[in-house]
């Protein structure tokens, strides 16, 4: 029997309208959440991100700006506009588009956004609270790949999730997650020996890896979870990192590539958008 598809985009629009609601009840206090988006350089895909994260936010009601630069910014030019969206009240949330050029130093860029405006949840103390299990924000793909996991109804604990993928922006925070759900959890990656053997195991798979039908059906276990975060382009296709039509044979649950992860991304930066608006409310009233 074959796996039955997590929807992202049915996901999302169902998600979406709570937040439209949110957003509706901080209007009515006089508060517009606003999110700004700096994007550097005119990389296509980099251009595909921002556009789809503009219609996000109309569709919701947020304010959206794009601050575009061009490629030879230099770093001081980019710190000195993130300095500026900080200072602006009327802005929440504030994201880098990755990747930038090569000149700039993407670590320092992110860490010199405000930690209570970085809606990405990439900056080190937000990192570091998600580690120590402390609320804060949290990267919104594996927000969104995680909302999806639970949408199966499957209880989470002592199952046996398997992460491939350590970037600090999927792989690591995606494993902390399902730790925090009380998974046992291992992450796999390029160094990894006999990975067959560790995603065979897996209740729960989530691919980041980047290549493009990386993971085939001999590498999933009966019935398993399969959650693919790939965006690759080949051919003029995107394609995920999981061979879909093979899988969907194997696995209970799978998400297509594109219709899954990705639709989810944009709609918890949204959501993460909001939250800053309702904090920083918050903390407003309690003077």
């Amino acid at each position: 029997m074959a796996a039955a598809i997590l929807d992202g985009k049915a996901m999302s629009e169902d998600l979406r309208s709570g937040i439209a609601r949110r957003v509706e009840k901080l209007k009515e206090a006089g508060i517009r959440p606003g999110l700004a988006v700096i994007l550097v350089g005119d990389d296509p895909a980099s251009e595909i991100y921002v556009r789809n994260k503009g219609k996000g936010c109309e569709e919701v009601g947020i304010l959206s700006e794009t601050v575009r630069l061009p490629a030879e910014t230099t770093q001081e030019a980019l710190e000195k506009e993130i300095d500026r969206l900080n200072r602006d009240d009327r802005i929440h949330g504030i994201l880098v588009q990755l990747p930038l050029p090569g000149h700039l130093d993407e670590e320092a860029a992110l860490a010199r956004i405000l930690p209570e405006k970085d809606v990405d949840g990439f900056h080190m103390i937000n990192a570091g609270r998600m580690m120590s299990g402390v609320k804060g924000v949290v990267a919104c793909t594996p927000k969104g790949a995680l909302h999806m996991i639970k949408t199966t109804g499957l209880d989470l604990s002592g199952k046996e999730a398997v992460v491939i993928g350590r970037s600090n922006i999927v792989g690591k925070p995606m494993a902390m997650l399902l730790l925090r759900e009380n998974c046992t959890v291992t992450i796999c990656h390029s160094r990894t020996k006999n990975l067959a053997e560790h995603t065979r195991r897996a209740d729960i798979l989530v691919a980041a890896v980047g290549k493009a039908g990386f993971v085939t059906p001999d590498m999933v276990k009966p019935g398993a979870i399969v959650i693919d975060v790939g965006i690759n382009r080949v051919d003029g296709k995107v394609l995920g990192d999981v061979d879909f039509d093979g899988v969907k044979e194997v696995a209970g649950w799978i998400t297509p590539v594109p219709g899954g992860v990705g639709k989810m991304t944009i709609t918890m930066l949204l959501d993460n958008t909001v939250e800053a608006a309702e904090r920083k409310r918050e903390l407003a009233a309690r003077g």
